[in-house]
């Protein structure tokens, strides 16, 4: 393997305020960019070698990494493979046992998003300051050692200044903890052990940990191994090392690094909250605090301050603001909080990506959806201020319409027309509600959703690409109309551009693989997601982690595609439609939703083409083409067992994984 150094992060734990007013931000984050207190790099390492088919290798690749994910975000660790051949694609992710769910849901999406960087070679692992991911064409999950093993050894400390004086007495200490560690790990509790020696200045801490696809004996030689190596590379003279092995780390430091935020002194672990639930506590205290010492703090400054304070280099946004204000889409915070009842909870429709929505009334009598961002970052500012610049530039039946916003108060707001019947979503997946939405409302729904991105995509003034299409962002007026809202993650391109290199956004399970693997953004990406939209809609069925729910252990792709195959997919119509509409139109649905989210982005017909198969003339009449299998197939259920080392289970079996088979053919992923 090739390795690929990268810069470290410094430890440095960032203090500044995480609870800032929207127009208090300064330049819009990139979209590449990774938002502080996300976890450092500490290595790379990609295969020399390359895919012998790297189309059909990404497919699979998109599919492991999507089912450790469902594993990982139980249980802090992962394995599986997919894929059949030369396309077979082996994974596996683990958190340090020091990581809180939450904060291993974050390092597991930095390694996501970062490890693709090694396509298309067959293999590589990176190795984050908390966690680990690897993937390969060969199964290595029992492997403790290989020839990819390193020691990293560096000078990052807690503080600001000058690293502290590292001496025998520290060496000593740190060599006496890492071989502690990393006995007590192969016996220990999911193969995690920490230990500190504090009673010297500067303290020494260490832990190790074997991924749990080890058994103890194999989890032991690799410790062994990474110790040895440590001790010869690191010690004595950095403060900090860490012993890479292809199943375990070793570590250890002068900093409490497995320590929570509040014992350790660093802020970075709530950071790291905040950055990957951003929902999760919304009235909670310190976010109450947070915003009345800055709304405190904000009503001492002019208006000018504010301007220039939020200006960026080119004060772009500076400019935003002012356009704002001075335009007819701007209204007063205190006309929206009155027109909310203050925020009511009895008002409150729904809850997004980054922030809430009440139902309100104007001082006119008009009906308004009034979207609360309570929470505010750089990275969010821009997401603001694309939704009010691209959603005020187009017009559509089946588009939602942008009314105003407002951002002269300590919050920012959007102001949109107002559905009575919210979001598709609160009928579609409820088993009382979905009765409302018979097949002539379903069929409208996956009409007039088409015709609205058909619309973006080809007949606006500007080419949108929307990103985030999903069930909840289908709205539904009083005849269960559909418009298309929430364009936070909307991004517009020119007609001479083939595509736009962004960072990875939008909802895991409606994501194109194409745009997961490369991060290259087109029109196809929101053709991908209507194609899972619609078979939803046709079956009634979530698609995003349906395989827990899912009584066949099956993603709902691979039950359609089985059924499909079959010739028996009627037998996935939603049981409320089956004497609403003739078998013939079920099957035409059903085709043009697999048609649309087939693995080849060139396979999927664009959404002008996708109107035309569900409504023009002689529509029924016109043979449609024959579908290639979606990417995410025989995804099955990982409540089983399995030692894959070929030893003894050991107690770290209580925690599920699988190395499940997937059959995908050699379809173009990009």
């Amino acid at each position: 393997m090739q390795r690929q150094r990268r810069p470290r992060a410094s430890h440095q734990h960032r203090s500044g305020p995480f609870l800032l007013v929207l127009f208090l931000s300064a330049v819009v984050a990139a979209d590449d960019a990774a938002p502080a207190g996300t976890p450092a790099i500490v290595d790379t390492v990609c295969a020399a070698t390359q895919a012998a088919d790297p189309e059909a290798f990404d497919v699979s690749f998109v599919t492991t990494l999507e089912m450790i994910y469902q594993n990982v975000t139980r249980w802090s660790f992962g394995a599986a493979g997919s894929g059949e051949g030369n396309d077979t694609v082996f994974g596996l992710g683990q958190c340090m046992g020091y990581l809180s769910p939450t904060d291993c849901q974050l390092c597991y999406a930095q390694s996501r998003v970062k490890l693709p960087h090694c396509l298309p070679a067959d293999g590589g692992r990176i190795y984050l300051d908390g966690c680990f991911l690897r993937y390969g064409a060969d199964n290595f999950t029992a492997a403790a050692t290989d020839a990819s093993d390193t020691a990293v050894c560096s000078n990052a400390t807690a503080a600001a200044s000058a690293p502290p004086v590292v001496g025998t007495g520290f060496a000593a200490a740190a060599a006496a903890l890492v071989r502690n560690v990393t006995a007590a790990a192969p016996a220990a509790k999911d193969y995690y052990y920490a230990a500190s020696a504090s009673g010297r200045a500067p303290p020494a801490y260490a832990a190790a940990q074997c991924w749990r696809s080890l058994n103890a004996s194999a989890c032991a030689t690799c410790v062994a191994s990474a110790r040895d190596r440590l001790l010869r590379n690191c010690l004595p003279a950095a403060p900090e090392g860490y012993g890479l092995n292809a199943g375990c780390v070793v570590r250890y430091s002068t900093r409490p690094f497995y320590l929570p935020a509040s014992a350790g002194g660093g802020g970075g672990s709530s950071a790291r909250r905040i950055a990957v639930i951003v929902v999760a506590s919304v009235l909670s205290a310190m976010a109450v605090m947070g915003i009345a010492f800055i709304w405190t703090r904000m009503r001492s400054r002019s208006r000018d301050d504010l301007l220039r304070a939020d200006m960026g280099d080119d004060g772009s946004s500076g400019e935003m603001i002012r356009a704002i204000a001075a335009s007819q889409l701007s209204f007063k915070y205190q006309e929206l909080r009155a027109a909310t009842d203050e925020f009511s909870q009895t008002n409150k429709l729904g809850q997004g990506g980054y922030g809430s929505v009440y139902r309100g009334v104007l001082a006119d009598g008009r009906e308004v959806a009034v979207k609360r961002l309570f929470f505010n970052t750089r990275q969010w500012a821009e997401q603001f201020f694309n939704e009010v610049k691209l959603v005020s530039q187009v017009q559509h039946k089946n588009l939602v319409k942008l009314l105003g916003c407002s951002v002269e108060g300590p919050e920012s707001l959007l102001v949109y027309e107002y559905l009575c019947n919210t979001s598709l979503d609160h009928y579609l997946f409820d088993a009382f509600k979905k009765n409302a939405l018979d097949w002539e409302r379903r069929f409208e729904i996956v009409l007039g959703t088409a015709e609205g991105l058909s619309y973006l995509h080809s007949a606006s003034e500007v080419r949108i690409i929307h990103r985030d299409i999903k069930a909840s962002n289908v709205l539904l007026d009083d005849r269960f109309r559909p418009k298309i809202a929430d364009f936070g993650l909307a991004r517009n391109f020119m007609d001479d551009q083939s595509h736009l290199s962004t960072g990875l956004a939008g909802t895991f399970g409606y994501m194109a693989p194409e745009y997961i693997v490369h991060g290259q953004l087109t029109e196809k990406a929101d053709i991908y997601s209507y194609g899972v939209l619609v078979l939803e809609i046709v079956t009634g069925r979530k698609s995003h982690n349906s395989v827990a729910s899912s009584a066949e252990g099956l993603s709902l792709m691979a039950l359609i595609w089985r059924h499909y195959t079959a010739g028996t997919l009627t037998e996935l119509l939603d049981p409320n439609l089956r004497e609403q509409c003739s078998e013939e139109d079920a099957l035409r649905v059903f085709h043009v939703g697999l048609l649309c989210a087939q693995a080849s982005p060139n396979l999927r017909p664009p959404m002008w083409k996708v109107v035309e198969m569900l409504s023009g003339r002689d529509h029924k009449a016109v043979a449609l083409p024959r579908p290639t299998q979606p990417p995410f197939i025989n995804v099955k259920g990982s409540s089983g067992k399995s030692d894959s080392s070929g030893g003894s289970a050991s107690n770290s079996d209580k925690s599920p994984f699988s190395l499940n088979q997937l059959s995908v053919s050699g379809v173009q992923a990009r």
